[in-house]
């Protein structure tokens, strides 16, 4: 049966398997967060030890997070690796063809929004706008008192932007379009070689990776929380993403 959310005390993740497909999530749960998402910097071992288990699964290694893939590509150059971008908006896989956007907004009106929201946290200096061509991020880790102010732009925004949906995660707000989740993503991927026909495992850190756990849940997979929050639909857990590079390291 699916496992059901739950606070209780998760064992660690089993050694890997040949027989798995490997889903990621990036930050937060491989690279710890920076308050600005363009300083986190990728451990010079980290990409050639993701290379070496891909090969070990036969290329059934995927990364899928909420940066678009051209970001993940720009961190882990110059390897390149199945990925799902802005949680599962963007594809890109053996056998997979590119997703297009679930919602399509005229170049100008995003513009619009992006440039709204920056004036409107002006106010608040350590708040982020990220934007990343197709979904809006905002940040207020590094002030928490933004929170409020962000929450009430991003109600209006969304108003502006049809087919889009409002995204919640760890001290972020995130405008993208509805239609696609990390658990939709994964299970894309799961219908193609070289992942179709393994046992599927995930890991990631956020609100957002919810969506991947549940979809591994039910095909008998392994879903891995890092970190402490809870309550979780993960069946695993790992403390963080230096956990999480030790358990890959011992696989590698």
């Amino acid at each position: 049966m699916p496992a059901a959310e739950t606070d209780a005390p998760l064992p660690a993740p089993p050694p890997l398997s040949e027989h798995w497909a490997l889903f990621l999530d990036v930050d937060g749960c491989l690279l710890e967060f920076e308050d600005d998402p363009d300083l986190v910097r990728v451990p010079p071992s980290l990409s050639t030890q993701l290379a070496l288990i891909a090969q070990r699964l036969d290329g059934a290694l995927a990364l899928v997070s909420g940066r678009g893939i051209a970001g993940i590509d720009r961190l882990f150059a110059p390897a390149r690796f199945p990925a799902g971008g802005l949680h599962g908006v963007e594809l890109r896989g053996a056998a997979l063809p590119q997703a297009e956007p679930a919602a399509a907004v005229e170049p100008a009106a995003w513009a619009a929004v992006v440039a709204d929201a920056r004036a409107w946290l002006a106010a608040h200096p350590r708040a982020r706008v990220e934007d990343k061509g197709r979904a809006l991020a905002l940040h207020w880790r590094a002030e928490p008192e933004a929170e409020p102010r962000v929450r009430a732009f991003a109600a209006l925004a969304l108003a502006r932007l049809p087919g889009y949906r409002l995204q919640p995660g760890d001290c972020v707000l995130e405008l993208r379009p509805d239609g696609a989740d990390k658990g939709a993503a994964i299970a894309a991927f799961l219908a193609q070689p070289p992942f179709a026909g393994r046992r599927p495992v995930f890991a990631g850190d956020d609100l957002t990776d919810e969506h991947g756990f549940a979809l591994v849940n039910r095909r008998d997979g392994i879903s891995i929380v890092v970190g402490n929050r809870q309550p979780t639909l993960a069946t695993h857990r790992l403390a963080d993403p230096a956990a999480v590079r030790r358990w890959l390291q011992e696989a590698a």
